[in-house]
């Protein structure tokens, strides 16, 4: 059972960037995972041999359409027709409508659900796991992406006067953000309300969006800017390796070759750079998946236990209380209760 699937994203540009999912180039009849190399760039070198743009996409030119000033794109789909951790030079504002899961912004990996919203500054890497288990009575997850340029922001503040307090608030946000309260509600309530409205409307409503955005204080950091350094980048990529193969056994021997490391050289790293040993960090992130399983899903315990790769039953209970300090019956009883 793998229950967590490519990212939310529609932009097919950036299908080859950075993270590396399993993923088809159905014209050429090939199929490539991760799991088949034994490094990021020999991985990276294998796809270029064969599609020699990948190496050159790192960013997700969102394409907006001639005559318009912002994008809105409405996607109903089943959960793996997304992609993968991408950034662009746009902002973003996105709705998941329907699904759960893990999302990945920046340095950030937190659990999502339904309902939330996130805003995204340019730049900032992004994308949404989806649980393949949550979705509507068609298969299907739904979200809604609202992308515009910072030409945009700008023409605002200078052909309307009254935006300009406003505009120069959205643009001094360098973090991202989701939001909570009463912002949550009438953020959703108004990008639901965008759906069967003309261009203009939705012009109108969205300068409604930015209003409401920078007048709140309900908000959290869901993620920042990466940090350029070499010992970010093989964090990063023991990451991306462990969300894409959690739901298996790992060993230290496999990922510290996927990262270019000896075994040894590989568990101080890890420790020094995350101040606990890899293990930890895997059966941390493994918990925090059957969290969301437990909540949104009518899978049984020992179907989740396998599901987020522990192999044993009674080793899945012990890890969970001792993380959440209940059992995960406790847990789905107390959420759903």
């Amino acid at each position: 059972i793998q229950p967590w699937v490519k990212p939310k994203h529609t932009c097919r540009a950036c299908l080859l960037w950075l993270f590396y999912p399993p993923f088809k180039l159905s014209d050429m009849n090939l199929f490539y995972h991760p799991s088949e190399f034994s490094s990021p760039k020999k991985y990276h070198s294998s796809i270029n041999s064969t599609y020699p743009v990948a190496e050159s996409v790192k960013y997700c030119h969102s394409h907006i359409p001639e005559g318009k000033s912002f994008y809105f794109d409405h996607v109903h789909i089943v959960w793996d027709e997304q992609i993968s951790l991408h950034q662009s030079a746009e902002w973003e504002l996105s709705f998941v409508i329907k699904g759960s899961g893990t999302r990945v912004v920046g340095e950030q990996k937190e659990e999502f659900t339904s309902g939330e919203i996130v805003f995204l500054p340019p730049h900032v890497p992004h994308c949404w796991y989806f649980n393949k288990e949550d979705h509507d009575e068609e298969g299907k997850i739904e979200n809604i992406t609202i992308i515009f340029p910072m030409q945009l922001l700008t023409d605002m503040a200078a052909n309307f006067p009254e935006t300009r307090s406003i505009i120069s608030k959205i643009i001094g946000y360098k973090q991202a953000l989701s939001f909570v309260g009463k912002t949550l509600a009438t953020l959703q309530q108004a990008l639901k309300e965008m759906l069967p409205m003309n261009d203009m409307m939705r012009l109108a409503m969205l300068m409604n969006v930015f209003s409401v955005i920078a007048e709140s204080e309900e908000m959290d950091v869901v993620g920042c800017r990466v940090k350029q350094d070499p010992a970010f980048s093989k964090i990063h990529e023991i990451s991306r390796f462990v969300v894409h193969n959690y739901q298996r056994k790992i060993s230290l021997d496999e990922v510290a070759k996927y990262i270019g490391m000896s075994r040894s050289s590989f568990c101080s790293f890890y420790k020094k750079e995350k101040g606990k040993s890899f293990f930890t960090s895997l059966n941390e992130y493994r918990i925090e998946c059957s969290c969301l399983m437990l909540k949104e899903t009518k899978l049984t315990v020992a179907e989740i236990c396998f599901a987020v790769g522990f192999d044993d039953v009674p080793h899945y209970n012990r890890t969970f209380k001792k993380q959440k300090g209940q059992t995960p019956k406790d847990y789905r009883g107390r959420y759903l209760g």
